[in-house]
């Protein structure tokens, strides 16, 4: 995708065996920078403090941080505890899992001395690859827009949450995907973008990356979205998820459960976006099963913006003495999905239709 006019990914080598770069997300909108990564300690740290975030991101970053770990010593001991520590800094989304299970099976086998080139290679092959399946979703998920617009000719309106555009994966994204294409085939598409509370990653990434791609779009307060939908003002909702169970339910970023909902009670079209990735074929209920992350209370208690002067500010926006809860993640119930979109194809979110696209996990 372009920033500024210039074609950007979210993760890329920035010095063969030395670093690898990325774009600094707690700064946007406000500023775009780059950093580089230079050891295992900063791409963890990186990915706890929601420098780069996004499911698939996330395990293209603690997959070049696990080379990384082996440039700086390749041991078995050391493989192990790098693995564990880049592990333990998101613990719901399954891409992590998955980039640094990838990772390890690739390494083990090997002597010390051949692990670093191999786990280089393995990262740049791993971020390659995800750009591939995002633009096999916004194929298989263009239909469904353009189905939309065939029938109406009119504008057709997109609702989202949180961010899964190109800035939450390496290109393209998840949900905006099909967005994308819409566009640049002459759909005229408009987004409403829910600003997703706490963390706001709807006003200030998604709103970003769509205003940068010149897709028409409207931030709108976390409550405002069933209203919309009980008035019309809804086509279909698109979402992201950040792990989705061998049954079809999915968990993403707090909030989805309850756009869900309204789109169940006004028949608008909910559909989840995801690279096969995602799905975590070890679990069978997402409620019970899928560990949900507690994030700081700080994010709550605490907004940055920008001042008239330009600069950035952090205040303190609570009651004093109020408590603050922050859970990041919430799980939508496969009942309340209309389908699954993946890099395979569009299915119905259930086993079976999982299993339709991926006959190898049967």
């Amino acid at each position: 995708m372009k920033i500024h006019g210039r074609a950007w990914r979210t993760i890329w080598p920035d010095e063969k065996g030395v670093a690898f770069g990325v774009i600094d997300q707690t700064r946007l909108p406000h500023a775009f920078t780059t950093l580089s990564i230079r050891t295992s300690g900063e791409a963890a740290e990186a990915i706890r403090s929601m420098i780069v975030r996004g499911a698939p991101l996330i395990g293209a970053t603690a997959a070049y941080g696990l080379a990384l770990a082996m440039r700086e010593d390749p041991s078995d001991t050391h493989l192990a505890a790098a693995y564990a520590h880049l592990f333990e800094t998101r613990p719901t989304a399954v891409n992590l899992r998955w980039a640094l299970d990838d990772m390890r099976a690739v390494l083990a086998p090997l002597q010390p001395g051949e692990r670093f080139d191999a786990a280089w290679q393995r990262a740049a092959a791993i971020c390659d690859e995800d750009v591939a399946v995002c633009h096999a979703i916004g194929e298989a998920g263009l239909p469904l827009i353009r189905k939309v617009f065939e029938t109406r000719k009119d504008q057709v309106n997109i609702l989202t949450h949180c961010n899964a555009g190109w800035l939450a994966c390496v290109d393209w994204g998840t949900a905006l995907a099909p967005i994308y294409m819409a566009h640049d085939a002459g759909i005229p598409v408009h987004v409403w973008v829910d600003e997703t509370r706490p963390r706001n990653q709807g006003a200030s990434l998604t709103a970003y990356e769509l205003g940068a791609h010149g897709i028409p779009h409207t931030v709108i307060p976390d409550n405002t979205g069933g209203h919309l939908m009980q008035h019309g003002q809804v086509d279909m909702c698109i979402v992201g998820t950040d792990r989705t169970t061998a049954t079809g339910d999915v968990c993403n970023k707090i909030g989805t459960y309850l756009k869900a909902l309204a789109a169940h009670a006004n028949q608008v079209p909910f559909y989840v976006a995801l690279p096969h990735t995602t799905i975590d074929w070890t679990i069978e209920d997402g409620v019970k099963e899928i560990p949900i992350e507690e994030r700081s209370a700080r994010e709550v208690t605490h907004m940055t913006g920008r001042l008239p002067d330009g600069s950035l500010a952090t205040i303190d926006i609570m009651a004093p003495g109020s408590r603050a809860m922050n859970y990041a993640f919430d799980v939508t119930p496969a009942h309340l999905v209309t389908a699954l979109v993946t890099d395979r194809g569009v299915c119905p979110a259930t086993r079976e239709g999982l299993r339709g696209l991926f006959p190898e996990r049967s």
